[in-house]
């Protein structure tokens, strides 16, 4: 069933963003650090086929974004945004 983001949080970091999400994404913390980390995990390898997108932090209705500094946000809420509107 596909997710949609209802709104975008600013974080501290500057390449980072909180994404709130219309229903739970997970039960539990789930950390992927590199798209090596996301093997397995088919949303997460997804999301990382995203050009710019460096590490996901997913937990209950929420996902952190942290981006690539040279990525520029635009491209990567419209790619995630596209990926998770796609999801099974």
């Amino acid at each position: 069933m596909p997710y949609r983001v209802m709104r975008y949080e600013e974080t501290p970091n500057p390449n980072a963003l909180k994404c709130i999400l219309d229903r739970a994404i997970s039960e539990h913390p789930k950390s992927f650090r590199s798209r090596d980390a996301a093997a397995g995990d088919a949303l997460a390898e997804a999301l990382f086929g995203v050009e710019g997108v460096a590490v996901l932090l997913m937990n209950g209705d929420w996902m952190t974004i942290n981006k690539a500094p040279a990525a520029g946000w635009k491209s990567v809420k419209s790619g995630v945004e596209r990926v998770l509107s796609q999801a099974p």
